[in-house]
């Protein structure tokens, strides 16, 4: 007598359970996504998991945008979820920019099974390997099916996307899972899949730090001891806390030029003002290193970057192989993580007495100089972006973040803001790019540990993300939105397009000012944000009442662009003069 045929058991079910299940074992702790019905099972699936925040967003830009917030702040992966067709193709840039920024993201595409792709199916396109190389990992899941085995395929491939996330280094992970109709559970028993009885995630993966060893810690100590002119610089990235980079600075006598996304422009050795003091005539040449240690990515000034050219003596601490050096200056790039290094480099030392006291004594004199010059020029111009970012540095409160958009804040902050600690930095540097500026302000407020959220940004990129004040997940998130609206793009006032077009400057305006004429406040508030103007003078006061009123608050500052160049003028001319009594030349 034939046997009966078993039960069927709902595969798609018990294959989201070990997804989920596993990416919490993993300490993943949220999951952003947009609405779709091939994503459907996987969506409920979060939700259904308690151990997992489910952030519900209007659009995929704006969920993978408010998932790198989120996941920078928080430094663990994020899930991104979308449904199948163009909706994953919105991921592109924020997966972009968790490339080059190394930002742990599980990026997750529903999508049709193998037999409906390239069959003319609805909402159907080619989504296997659609980000390219611009991800850690990448893996064309098949459809779940009740097979021998399945269950440890399952929890093994979620174990390596949460890994491989994680890094090192961090970055975007693509998982296209296929689904199959139905896309709800079928009320049948969902394949088993069990975890490991302890707790672990299937795949528990060791990263370790990748010190340098003991003869390479002995060569580079010798080049620092010897060196008479040194330099510590640091772009994002850097991945050196303040008493390290602190401890090092002192055990050599070296300035520390620190952008201020690095963390690191803090302390008595930093010199805040380098932008302003390599514009001053004779300075620069005056002042060139003999040897530069360089942490993390190459700081925003250019001029920085171009001072510091192949004939400067440099070491740039890369340990992921990332090659960070756009002017090919480095002779040497050491693949080792940097805080232990500066670590081991400060034992090493025989400190705090410099080589060259005269050396670390200059630059300190300098940097009072300039600082007390750049001070007064801003403290006395009314209505001046710089100001602004230099205030709101220094007043946010202990434990605050501060985000800072690409184009003018990052480049003013930069150029103004004091050495400050406390204050957590973050910017989308990796492309450099003002999309997703407002989602990613929202996903770092998401962030338990995050304090304060404030973001700084320019008026076309809160234009090019407003939408993302839309989405049910930023309801649910306390952020504070500077604005600075000059009523179009001012970063080009800057470049050379200023000055090489017509002379009436109308081409100028249309193609590279592009003027938007609108009101920001009340378009603002028409997404359910509260809106207040403010002048520089009185910015920090607003952006207080705008933290403590709590939710989604914008603080409006008033701009001039063509001014916003004079301003910059007048303080290095401000600065050069102060600074003539320290200058040999």
């Amino acid at each position: 007598m034939s046997r009966a045929p078993a039960p069927a058991r709902d595969a798609t079910t018990g294959f989201l359970r070990a997804l989920v299940d596993e990416w919490a074992r993993a300490g993943v702790r949220d999951a952003c996504l947009a609405p779709g019905s091939r994503s459907g099972p996987l969506a409920l699936a979060l939700a259904g998991d308690d151990r997992l925040r489910v952030h519900v967003h209007l659009d995929e830009r704006s969920a993978a945008f408010f998932a790198l917030g989120l996941a920078k702040a928080d430094r663990r992966p994020v899930i991104v979820l979308s449904t199948s067709g163009t909706a994953p193709a919105h991921f592109h840039p924020a997966v972009l920019e968790a490339h080059h920024g190394r930002v742990p993201l599980v990026v997750c595409s529903a999508d049709r099974p193998p037999e409906l792709r390239d069959t003319g199916a609805g909402q159907t396109i080619d989504q296997v390997g659609l980000y390219g190389g611009a991800v850690r990992w990448a893996c064309d899941v098949e459809a779940p099916a009740d097979r021998p085995g399945a269950g440890a395929t399952w929890r093994a491939i979620a174990a390596r996307a949460a890994a491989a996330a994680t890094g090192p280094p961090p970055g975007p992970v693509h998982l296209n899972l296929a689904f199959r109709e139905p896309l709800v559970a079928t009320g049948a028993p969902p394949v088993a899949a069990p975890g490991r009885a302890d707790g672990r995630p299937w795949v528990a993966v060791t990263a370790s730090a990748a010190p340098a060893d003991d003869a390479t810690v002995d060569r580079l100590a010798a080049l620092v001891a010897r060196s008479r002119r040194g330099m510590l610089v640091a772009g994002w990235g850097a991945s050196v806390s303040e008493e390290t980079a602190a401890r090092f600075a002192g055990a050599c006598g070296w300035p520390v030029l620190a952008d201020p996304i690095s963390g690191l422009r803090v302390g008595g050795h930093a010199v805040s003002t380098y932008e302003a003091l390599l514009r001053v005539p004779g300075f620069a040449d005056a002042h060139r290193p003999d040897l530069v240690l360089r942490v993390g990515a190459p700081p925003t000034s250019k001029l920085l970057g171009g001072w510091l050219d192949s004939a400067v003596p440099q070491i740039v601490v890369d340990p992921d192989r990332a090659w960070l050096d756009p002017a090919r200056a480095a002779a040497e790039i050491v693949l080792a993580d940097a805080e232990p290094l500066l670590v081991a480099l400060a034992d090493r030392l025989p400190g705090p007495a410099p080589p060259d006291g005269a050396w670390l004594a200059g630059w300190q004199a300098a940097e009072a100089a300039a600082r007390a010059a750049l001070d007064a020029a801003l403290d006395g111009d009314p209505q001046s972006e710089c100001r602004v970012a230099r205030d709101l540095v220094a007043g946010l409160p202990d434990g605050a973040t501060l985000l800072v958009a690409s184009s003018m804040p990052v480049r003013d902050v930069e150029s103004f803001a004091a050495p400050r600690a406390g204050l957590r930095f973050l910017a989308n540097r990796g492309v450099n790019g003002i999309d997703g500026l407002v989602s990613t302000v929202l996903g770092a407020a998401a962030s338990p540990g995050a304090g304060p959220v404030v973001g700084l940004l320019g008026d076309l990129a809160f234009l090019h993300d407003v939408g993302g004040l839309a989405s049910p997940a930023a309801r649910a998130v306390d952020a504070t939105f500077v604005v600075i609206d000059n009523d179009g793009g001012g970063i080009f006032s800057f470049l050379p397009q200023a000055q090489l077009l017509d002379p009436d400057g109308a081409h100028f305006e249309a193609l590279f000012g592009t003027p938007h004429g609108l009101d920001l406040a009340t378009m603002a508030a028409a997404y359910g944000a509260h809106a207040v103007r403010a002048d520089d003078a009185t910015v920090l006061q607003s952006v207080a009442a705008a933290i403590a009123a709590g939710g989604v608050q914008m603080v409006l500052v008033r701009s001039d662009r063509p001014a916003h160049v004079s301003r910059h003028e007048a303080a290095w001319q401000a600065v050069a003069r102060s600074v003539a009594p320290l200058n040999p030349t």
